[in-house]
This record gives structure tokens, C-alpha cells and sequence, in this order.
């Protein structure tokens, strides 16, 4: 069972914006960015029951990865609501849908969700 308040994740999210605005990213790639970050931080809490998520960024000149590790060994299946007007279950499309590639990887304790998105496509 997850906490009733999501863990804080601004620090990333800062961190984040700051790496490709000074990297010379456009606005709206970095908005993507920020975006599919927040799903998978926010996934990490609610569904893996990660207190505090780890967030790794790594930037090369046109390529960004954003990979966020859990303790839980369930690899996120996007899924398709079956209310239309349900609250949650359109994250992973939300990630796919904003970033060139989105995956899960299973680590010797948990899993790491990742996504690359691309300076230029």
C-alpha cells in the first residue's frame, strides 16, 4: 500500500529542465520530457509503492534517456481504461505517444521504466 502523498518530485523535474534548457532543447521537447517523467515517477509511486524513485538522466548532444528505477519486479504493461472517463490507465500511452522510445528493463532487485526522446526527429 503507497503512502496517501506522493513522494516530491521537483528536484528531478528542476534537474531535468535545467540539463536541456542549457543544452539549447526547445521548449516543447523539454515540456515532453517533463511530462513523461512525471508518469513514470508518479507510476513508480502508485503502482511499484516506491516511496522515493530513483531518477537518472543522461544527456548526449542529441539524444536525452530518463530512466526511473522501482523495488517492484512488475514491467508496466500500457493498458487501455475500460470507462472512457476513468481517471488513470493512459500514462504509458502518454509516454510512448511523446518520446522516440519507452521501455522496462527487470534489475537484480526491481526494475528500471526508461524513455529516450530525441534532440531532432
Amino acid at each position: 500500500m503507497c503512502a496517501c502523498n506522493p513522494p516530491d518530485w521537483s528536484t528531478a523535474r528542476t534537474e531535468l529542465c535545467d540539463l536541456l534548457a542549457s543544452a539549447g532543447w526547445p521548449s516543447a521537447l523539454i515540456a515532453d520530457a517533463e511530462l513523461a517523467l512525471h508518469e513514470l515517477f508518479v507510476n513508480a509511486w502508485k503502482h511499484a509503492g516506491s516511496s522515493s524513485p530513483l531518477v537518472t538522466l543522461a544527456l548526449s548532444p542529441q539524444l536525452l534517456r530518463v530512466s526511473v528505477s522501482d523495488d517492484s519486479p512488475l514491467l508496466p504493461e500500457p493498458r487501455t481504461p475500460s470507462d472512457p472517463l476513468s481517471l488513470s490507465g493512459r500514462g504509458l500511452h502518454l509516454v510512448q505517444s511523446l518520446t522516440h522510445r519507452f521501455g522496462a528493463d527487470l534489475r537484480k532487485q526491481g526494475k528500471v521504466v526508461w524513455f529516450e526522446l530525441e534532440a531532432t526527429a
